[in-house]
């Protein structure tokens, strides 16, 4: 299984007993969704491990609390720690409406309601406070905050979003070119 073909889960945090169970943290809104999992991939030097999962539960409601087979003592345990999980793409729920999951935009057409269409989605930008919108123009990037307020409405199958910036947000990357 290649990396691009799945998503991130989560993160393997510590030790939860003496029998190799684990506990991870999981990146997600909803971890019930993921609480009775057949299987997981664990990143491992860079190579996807799938393991089989014998039992797991959430565990003080963000951690997912796994029990790994052929994961049976603390010295197995430990080998997985800070370990990052990984799931299939197809795993992943289908959102609706205006909600998205960044791999599945990238490609999409923005376009504004006043300046018209903008240029294409050549990336999320998630390091900074707001998450933003790497908008590719003939050559010049342009960066959108991906604010609810400014998300007017996703068409998956036009793979455009629509959405409406302040007065003047695009002219300035524009004109500064």
């Amino acid at each position: 299984m290649k990396k691009e073909n799945c998503f991130y889960l989560g993160k393997i945090v510590k030790k939860y007993s003496f029998k190799g169970e684990l506990l991870a943290k999981l990146d997600t809104d909803e971890p019930e969704l993921y609480e009775h999992l057949d299987a997981i991939f664990i990143d491992l030097r860079g190579n996807l491990i799938p393991f089989l999962i014998e039992s797991s539960q959430l565990h003080k409601s963000d951690l997912l609390r796994l029990k790994l087979e052929d994961v049976d003592n603390e010295s197995d345990a430990d080998a997985l720690l800070k370990s990052d999980l990984y799931l299939p793409l197809e795993l992943l729920p289908q959102l609706n409406g205006n909600k998205f999951y960044f791999h599945e935009v990238i490609g999409f057409k923005i376009k504004d309601e006043k300046f018209g269409e903008v240029g294409t989605i050549t990336g999320i930008n998630d390091s900074t406070a707001q998450a933003l919108f790497e908008v590719d123009r003939n050559g010049v990037e342009i960066l959108i905050p991906m604010n609810d307020e400014f998300i007017v409405k996703v068409d998956r199958a036009q793979k455009t979003i629509m959405v409406n910036t302040p007065d003047g947000l695009i002219e300035l990357y524009i004109s500064s070119s």
